[in-house]
C-alpha cells in the first residue's frame, strides 16, 4: 500500500471526513481490519482564511508548499489537498514535490463526464465559484459550469464560512442551498458539483433534485485507487 500525505485543517471539520472516509473505503477494499497508510499535515486555518480574504494567495501557499514538503520527507507518496478553494495554488504545490499532486477537480469532471452530465452546476467558496482554477480544470473535459447569481453566491458562501466550517448545521442554510441548486437547474444544469469539502456535511443526494458529485468522495476514491495501485 502506498502512503497518502493530506494536508488538511482547512476546515478540520471536512479533513476529519476526509480520514473518515478514505479508512472506509480501504476496509471495503481490504477487509474488516485493514485501514490506510497515510499522514496528515494539519494547517492552522486562521492565516490561510486571512491571506484567502486580503488577496494574500502567495501567502497561503507558502504555508502549504511548507506542508507538502514535511508530508513527502515524512515518506508520502501522493498529495492530497483536503479543500477545494486552496487549489487556486495548486501549481506551486506540485512544483515544490517530486510526488504526484492529486488535483480535486479531476476525479469530479471525469465522474459528470462518466455520467453524462455536460452542463454543471458549481458550489463553493465565492473564491471557486468566482475566479478561474477550479472552473478551467473542468472546461477542460468539455463541461460547461454554470455558477449562481451574485447574491446567491454570497449566501453560499457565508453559509460555508460561518456555519459548515465551524461544525454548525442548519436545516434554513440547507433550503438555501435547494434553492440554489432549483435555480441552476432551471438555468440547464444537469448536475451539482459539490465544489467545496464542507457542502457534504449539509446537501445529500435526497436533499437535491439534480444528481451531485461530491468532490470530497470523489477526491477520496483517487487517493485511495492511488494507494491501492489501482
Amino acid at each position: 500500500m502506498r502512503t497518502i500525505g493530506l494536508i488538511g485543517g482547512m476546515s478540520w471539520e471536512s479533513s476529519a471526513e476526509y480520514y473518515r472516509l478514505i479508512n472506509q473505503q480501504v476496509r471495503d477494499r481490504l477487509g474488516p481490519l485493514r485501514s490506510a497508510q497515510l499522514l496528515m499535515y494539519s494547517v492552522d486555518f486562521g492565516p490561510v482564511e486571512q491571506a484567502q480574504h486580503a488577496g494574500r494567495w502567495e501567502d497561503a501557499a507558502l504555508i502549504l508548499v511548507d506542508a507538502a514538503r514535511r508530508l513527502e520527507a515524512g515518506g508520502a507518496e501522493c498529495v492530497v489537498l483536503c479543500t477545494n478553494t486552496m487549489h487556486k495554488v495548486a501549481e506551486q504545490i506540485q512544483a515544490a514535490i517530486s510526488v504526484p499532486f492529486l488535483h480535486i477537480a479531476d476525479p469530479a469532471g471525469h465522474a459528470a463526464v462518466d455520467a453524462g452530465a455536460m452542463t454543471v452546476g458549481l458550489l463553493g467558496t465565492a473564491f471557486t465559484m468566482e475566479q478561474d482554477f477550479l472552473k478551467d480544470q473542468l472546461k477542460a473535459k468539455g463541461l460547461t459550469v454554470l455558477v449562481p447569481d451574485a447574491t446567491e453566491r454570497q449566501a453560499v458562501h457565508r453559509i460555508i464560512y460561518d456555519e459548515l466550517c465551524v461544525g454548525v448545521i442548519s436545516d434554513a442554510s440547507r433550503q438555501v442551498y435547494q434553492q440554489v441548486i432549483q435555480a441552476l437547474a432551471a438555468r440547464g444544469a444537469q448536475a451539482i458539483i459539490l465544489g467545496c469539502t464542507e457542502i457534504c456535511l449539509l446537501i445529500k443526494p435526497e436533499h437535491s433534485e439534480l444528481p451531485l458529485f461530491d468532490t470530497t468522495e470523489l477526491h477520496v476514491r483517487a487517493a485511495v485507487a492511488f494507494a491501492l495501485g489501482d
